[in-house]
């Protein structure tokens, strides 16, 4: 593929006290054309979109993807919208297992389908001009046959060979890979994801995914301190409310998370890449929560008190 070129008239940022940018993921908008999508999320103002690879809108399987890719970079461009790729699509390559076959998965055949799909995502997020791409480990498998075949020492070890040619494929196109602690996962928290990072030796082009619901879901850290104890490695943050102790992606609002806080805290880091409104399950009414979530978001950005921005963590 011929990369595309960065995006040229990037969307003023909301207000002047704060250099975060939002964007909304397209898992929330599966029910609209990729066009239609990004014209509504330019047209509500968002800085940029978390494009999901998946087959109702860019589908990295389709054998013309080259010049979907293409056709997308440059719609992209011209509505000013930045962009992450994330990989989180439920039934990309198997219609019959949610988010299978995942690195973890004890064929290793398998396990290369996924591998080849990320390695796509790279080349796709390169020719879109887009920060990073977003992964996960997936969960660890069972296997009462065989118990040592799904250990956890097997599975970090396998988690770590497949993901090296994908690092090495982002390294080569200068794209970071950010890996997201999911709930329920076998690399589930910022502890884990620190795990990784030791067993591969620190590679440069490993990061972070930081979703702010998780930490409140899951995380001894609360949101804020999760953020802080991030910044170093924070490549992509998706956001939405949630409770402790639920994995549910909600509406703001409808959680326990105090949000002038965490972006006051996202904005200390000095962080510049997307902040991604995320919640696939609410596609339903995607725009109606599109519309809702930025000035949600504005309205907590507009707290963070001047010259927080770009302080110490």
């Amino acid at each position: 593929m011929t990369p595309a070129p960065r995006r040229t008239n990037p969307r003023p940022h909301a207000t002047n006290a704060h250099p975060l940018r939002f964007g909304y993921g397209t898992n929330g908008l599966a029910d609209l054309r990729l066009d239609d999508a990004l014209a509504l999320l330019a047209d509500l103002g968002y800085d940029g979109v978390g494009l999901t690879l998946d087959h109702m809108h860019l589908d990295p399987l389709a054998p013309d993807v080259a010049a979907r890719t293409r056709k997308v970079a440059r719609r992209l461009d011209t509505l000013g919208l930045g962009v992450t790729v994330e990989t989180g699509a439920r039934y990309v390559l198997d219609p019959r297992r949610k988010h299978g076959p995942s690195l973890l998965d004890p064929d290793p055949a398998d396990r290369a389908r996924r591998v080849d799909l990320l390695i796509r995502a790279v080349r796709i997020a390169a020719d879109l001009g887009a920060h990073a791409v977003h992964c996960f480990s997936g969960v660890l498998p069972a296997n009462p046959a065989n118990p040592a075949d799904t250990a956890e020492d097997t599975a970090w070890k396998r988690l770590a060979e497949a993901l090296t040619p994908v690092l090495d494929a982002a390294t080569h196109a200068g794209i970071s890979l950010a890996v997201e602690p999911e709930p329920g996962h076998l690399l589930a928290t910022l502890a884990d994801f620190h795990h990784l990072r030791r067993i591969l030796g620190d590679p440069p082009a490993l990061g972070l995914t930081l979703d702010i619901g998780h930490c409140q879901c899951l995380e001894a850290l609360s949101p804020v301190d999760c953020v802080r104890a991030a910044a170093p490695w924070l490549r992509h943050v998706q956001i939405e409310d949630m409770r402790r102790g639920h994995h549910e992606h909600l509406p703001f609002g409808d959680g326990e998370i105090d949000f002038p806080p965490v972006l006051e805290a996202l904005a200390a880091t000095g962080y510049q890449a997307l902040t991604v409104v995320e919640l696939p399950r609410h596609s339903h009414a995607g725009p109606h929560f599109a519309a809702r979530s930025l000035p949600f978001l504005h309205r907590a950005a507009r707290a963070i008190p001047d010259g927080a921005e770009g302080s110490t963590p």
